[in-house]
């Protein structure tokens, strides 16, 4: 059976978000003849430009045929898009029809919406995360992820994101092999190392225009040391109170998910880097204990320490 795909844009999007996941389904359906049927679709038909000013034709969201799945692009564009009833109402119909839809970074901003995320687990662009939550305090936004599944809706993180995002829903469909087989013509890995999490753009909360980068930077180089609130708002020579919450302002994250942050990516080169053991590793880098990190590992990559090295081994 041919599955009809949909790739929805609109004036201003981002094309890597729709061209990503475009070319991952195009080679999937060359490695399984007939498997897709890809259509990118838009409020009105004809020529929309891309952020880039290159355009891709589209066919009318009226005059679109019903969906097995939905990929939202996102983009500079999404935010004038929130504003179009006509693309909410589009969005809320499709979504009733399709097996899946799914988001690549601001295209989660059109999904929550149009409703489609109230109560649900979701991720966007680490960058646009702090707005995210501030605007839809009903989603459980996951900001480390790179795609988050919940249900039928699917979400993915900035922009090459929409690639691991098609693969896995590839995966689904045609199984694991083929996703394989896709992302080695792609040239891209099937699983990023470090699993599914945005963690080295995370690592931005150091920006240079930031009061704390600095302190990131002091902090990073002392991982394997007690890095308590109290210890760090010494360091930035304010109160403990006072630190907490103007680095949650900045960074959009407390103190504490900082540091285990810092920690788990200094921790993840190691596994997936070489053979010492997960002990020493945790240890090395301020868990303490193996267990503590292996539940940080959960948090950040949605898979323990021992999978991560794996995976590793086998990309290798």
């Amino acid at each position: 059976m041919t599955l009809q795909i949909g790739f929805f844009v609109f004036d201003q999007f981002q094309i890597l978000d729709a061209a990503g996941p475009i070319a991952v389904f195009e080679i999937g359906a060359a490695h399984a003849r007939d498997a897709y049927r890809l259509s990118v679709v838009a409020r009105n038909p004809g020529a929309v430009a891309s952020s880039s000013g290159a355009t891709m034709t589209a066919i009318g969201s009226s005059d679109a045929p019903r969906f097995d799945t939905l990929v939202v692009a996102g983009g500079l564009g999404a935010y004038e898009a929130l504003k179009d009833e006509a693309i909410l109402a589009y969005l809320r119909d499709a979504a009733r029809d399709c097996r899946r839809v799914a988001s690549v970074c601001s295209g989660a901003f059109l999904l929550a919406e149009a409703g489609l995320l109230a109560g649900r687990r979701a991720t966007t662009h680490w960058s646009r995360s702090r707005r995210f939550a501030q605007l839809y305090p009903d989603v459980r936004l996951e900001p480390d992820r790179i795609f988050v599944r919940d249900g039928k809706i699917w979400s993915s993180a900035g922009i090459t994101a929409g690639v691991d995002l098609a693969l896995a829903l590839i995966a689904e469909d045609l199984g694991e092999p083929i996703a394989r087989r896709v992302a080695q013509q792609l040239v891209v890995y099937r699983r990023r190392p470090g699993g599914q999490s945005q963690f080295s753009a995370l690592l931005e909360m150091e920006r240079p225009d930031g009061r704390f980068g600095p302190l990131l930077g002091w902090a990073r180089d002392r991982l394997g040391e007690p890095l308590t609130v109290e210890r760090l708002a010494e360091r930035a020579a304010m109160s403990p109170r006072n630190f907490a919450r103007r680095f949650a302002e900045e960074t959009g994250v407390t103190p504490a998910r900082a540091v285990e942050r810092l920690r788990v990516e200094a921790a993840r080169e190691q596994v997936e880097g070489g053979r010492t053991p997960i002990d020493s590793i945790a240890f090395e880098t301020g868990f303490g204990d193996p267990e503590r990190m292996r539940r940080a590992f959960l948090r950040a990559f949605g898979q323990p320490p021992q999978a991560l090295r794996r995976a590793a081994r086998v990309s290798a």
